[in-house]
């Protein structure tokens, strides 16, 4: 006899099973958050050991004259004016600057509507957008840039060796004019002093001769 349904002797219906997750080696895929938290203890390193000195965040908006010393990272919206003699700019590809920028150095892959000017190093990343003229005696341009407007990189390079070369070379200090001999004052005392010696030699000279 065949009995069909199930067995009174089931506790519970078993569950069905799942398929098995293979994981080769070599082939982890990170997730999401794990990227995020590895951004984050990035950024917060550099911060800590004072590589970056400023970060806009994506989504915040900033209006003003900006300026930094060590690196300032922009995945936000910046307005103004953007200045740093030595240190580096980095636009993240969700960053948006609108400003003229004059730093050392910058690493662009987002979107800048003004002029740049890098005194050492300017690179435009494949999702890099600027609108307006640039100026460095380096230049890293990836596939896939886009640049409307004039770039200069001789005039840049001259200065830049005319600096580093006046930079080398011991200053010439001329040599300070020599005080003017000032006499001092005789009193006809001792005029007449030095005179009666004056005469006293000269008849000491002619008995010599004598």
């Amino acid at each position: 006899m065949i009995r069909m349904g199930r067995n009174r002797d089931d506790a519970a219906t078993p569950e069905p099973a799942q398929p098995t997750a293979y994981n080769y080696a070599g082939e982890a895929q990170p997730t999401a958050s794990s990227r995020a938290i590895s951004e984050s203890d990035s950024m917060a390193r550099d911060i800590k050991e004072g590589r970056l000195s400023g970060f806009v965040g994506h989504g915040t908006t900033l209006t003003g004259e900006t300026e930094f010393h060590a690196m300032l990272r922009v995945d936000g919206h910046l307005i103004g004016t953007v200045k740093s003699e030595s240190g580096t700019l980095i636009i993240g590809t969700n960053g948006q600057v609108d400003a003229n920028i004059a730093v050392a150095a910058a690493m662009i892959n987002g979107t800048v509507n003004g002029d740049i000017v890098a005194t050492e190093k300017l690179q435009l990343g494949r999702t890099a957008r600027v609108m307006g003229n640039i100026h460095s005696p380096r230049l890293i341009v990836e596939e896939g840039a886009i640049l409307e407007g004039m770039c200069s990189m001789i005039q840049a390079r001259e200065v830049q060796e005319e600096e580093a070369v006046a930079a080398a070379t011991p200053q010439y200090q001329p040599a300070p004019a020599p005080l003017p001999l000032v006499a001092d004052e005789i009193s006809d005392e001792d005029e007449a002093a030095l005179l009666a010696d004056d005469d006293d030699d000269e008849e000491s000279a002619e008995a010599a001769k004598v």
